[in-house]
């Protein structure tokens, strides 16, 4: 699946006949509104479907390992499945990776699969601890710990524009604790969890593209091997926390709606990845997070009114503060890295004047 950006619709409007403007726009437009809308579903899906199979008092299944555990499991077979029909399908016809095990490689993927193991762990416990709707608000901190990892590992200094950004965001995040303290609902073992899920997710982001180069820079390729390792990884780690005792006394192991829940909420974490290339390859990076933002604040709405919670004026505050200052960061970002690309670009009168 390639994940370049798309054309821009005015360019060619301008470049083509003026019989054939409206159609193209139209339907780029209908592809974009389908993604981005595909997105959120599937997003949004995740969540509480994962909150649901993480905490429910009907379900009541105490092992958030093993559910990470299995929806690892289903991407890794889902990659697979996709490598084989790709192989059969003729040429052009399924864009997907060819797909083998390679212990070499696994190797070299393990530091990054130790990371992705506890990022993917720590959000779902956060998830397990707290509510959807401040779900956003406890796994905030994922700019701000970019910002400093990216000054501490790579050097790299941020303007000031975007680090009033993250005071806003951290300003956000600690109204909001303080908010959910005041309405008896605070989990400090939810908080902790969310601020090591964003650390992971910073990290991720880091030590993914130093790997990329292991995996040919395939992102299907380094899922598969992520999601493999992790679910070896997982096996030890289940039977230190006692989680096979846990499902060995699980009441509805045998039920095949609750394994129908299970596969679902892999099959949405699979699919997630998929639309999430989509979205960006149709719109842009900073499209992407732009919407992505939106999804958080359309999914504490919907999680405020689908369990029926009431909420006071402070506590909405902080999440149009967690969610603005997201948003400010990214268009802050986005701004400057138009403004060094166009630096970077020599302009046509400076070549003719070297005469190149």
């Amino acid at each position: 699946m390639a994940l370049s950006g798309s054309s821009d619709p005015l360019l060619q409007q301008e470049e083509g006949g003026g019989g054939s403007r409206e159609t193209p726009f139209l339907l780029k437009a209908m592809q974009i509104a389908l993604v981005v809308s595909l997105y959120w579903f599937i997003s949004i899906t995740m969540v509480f479907l994962n909150k649901y199979l993480l905490d429910s008092p009907s379900l009541r299944l105490d092992a958030p390992l093993f559910v990470t555990f299995y929806q690892c499991a289903v991407t890794v077979f889902f990659c697979k499945a996709l490598s084989l029909l790709a192989s059969c399908c003729p040429l052009g016809y399924l864009d997907f990776p060819s797909i083998r095990m390679d212990l070499k490689v696994s190797r070299s993927i393990l530091p990054l699969s130790v990371v992705f193991i506890g990022m993917i762990t720590f959000n779902n416990l956060c998830l397990k601890y707290v509510g959807v709707a401040f779900y956003n608000v406890g796994r905030s901190l994922t700019t701000v710990f970019n910002v400093l990892l990216s000054y501490l590992l790579l050097k790299q200094t941020t303007s000031l524009y975007a680090l009033i950004a993250c005071g806003v965001i951290i300003g956000g995040f600690w109204l909001g604790i303080d908010q959910e303290g005041a309405e008896g609902t605070l989990s400090w073992a939810g908080i902790i969890f969310g601020i090591l899920a964003s650390l992971c997710v910073s990290l991720n982001a880091i030590y993914t593209k130093k790997v990329l180069p292991a995996v040919d820079g395939s992102i299907w390729r380094l899922t598969f091997y992520n999601n493999m390792n992790a679910c070896v990884l997982f096996l030890p780690l289940m039977l230190l926390l006692g989680e096979f005792h846990t499902l060995y006394h699980f009441d509805k192991l045998g039920n095949p709606g609750f394994w129908g829940m299970m596969t679902l909420g892999g099959v949405l974490g699979f699919a997630i990845g998929y639309v999430t290339g989509l979205q960006i390859k149709f719109t842009s990076p900073l499209t992407h997070n732009v919407s992505g933002t939106a999804k958080a604040c359309a999914q504490t709405v919907l999680a405020v009114c689908y369990y029926e919670e009431t909420k006071s004026f402070l506590w909405w505050t902080s999440n149009m503060m967690v969610l603005g200052g997201s948003f400010a960061y990214t268009w802050v970002k986005g701004l400057e890295m138009k403004k060094a690309q166009e630096e970077s670009t020599p302009k046509i009168g400076e070549k003719n004047e070297t005469g190149v």
